[in-house]
């Protein structure tokens, strides 16, 4: 691992790290490779290209929302850990809880929390759909992100259940959105969501674009969202 190449796209994206939040990201890296052997958790296996396109494009979202006042996140969708595994090496004092419907994946998010010497984490094997429905879960979290590819009134219908008024979901997308943020427009207000800002990226040293939509939410979801596991997928609100 050349931490040089690290080192220079936090410099370039104004981010900086002590050496136990290295340690931990370099730990992290040979987790995801020794399990990506046995498991499919990323197509993306080069140093450099894990630091570009996961690490630097998980945390870089911090120049541009004000964590200060976050106290607990939920990653929905998480798969291998992104964006909410760097964004809790980042900013260790948060609670973090990860998400995802595939067992064999916490069992990996289990191992790196353990590993890394991560506290106040916690991965969860359930589908957000149900999750959602717990009371405990629901609005209950100051903020919500999620780099999961479903489009973005899918994803709002996911995510926007567990946000408390007043907190926030960004949603990490593709570069060229085109019609997607106009037509979620209408489910985002039904789920009690405004969109507050859409930021235009591009990671640094590279060609690759990047759009946070960052929703707020501005009134209570409907209890009858989200509806029952899979219809949100298939049939997207309008």
């Amino acid at each position: 691992m050349d931490r040089s190449y690290f080192e220079k796209m936090l410099e370039d994206s104004q981010i900086s790290l002590s050496d136990r939040q290295f340690m931990q990201f370099d730990r992290f890296y040979e987790l995801l490779i020794e399990w990506n052997k046995v498991m499919n958790l990323t197509g993306i296996t080069e140093y450099k290209e894990v630091v570009l396109k996961h690490y630097i494009d998980s945390i870089i979202v911090t120049k541009y929302f004000d964590f200060s006042k976050v106290s607990r996140v939920i990653d929905v969708g998480t798969g291998a850990g992104f964006p909410g595994i760097p964004l809790k090496i980042l900013l260790p004092d948060v609670q973090f809880d990860l998400l995802d419907s595939l067992n064999k994946r916490i069992n990996f998010l289990n191992a790196v929390t353990q590993e890394c010497n991560l506290s106040g984490i916690k991965a969860v094997h359930a589908r957000a759909e149900d999750y959602a429905r717990n009371k405990e879960n629901r609005e209950s979290y100051d903020l919500c992100v999620s780099r999961a590819v479903s489009n973005l009134s899918t994803l709002s219908e996911y995510c926007l259940p567990f946000v408390s008024v007043g907190g926030h979901f960004i949603s990490y997308k593709a570069g060229n959105m085109g019609d997607e943020l106009k037509d979620a427009q209408n489910a985002i207000k039904l789920l009690g969501g405004n969109i507050s800002e859409v930021v235009n990226i591009t990671l640094p040293n590279s060609d690759i674009e990047r759009t946070f939509v960052i929703i707020e939410k501005i009134k209570n979801t409907s209890g009858k969202f989200p509806r029952k596991s899979g219809i949100p997928a298939k049939e997207p609100l309008k």
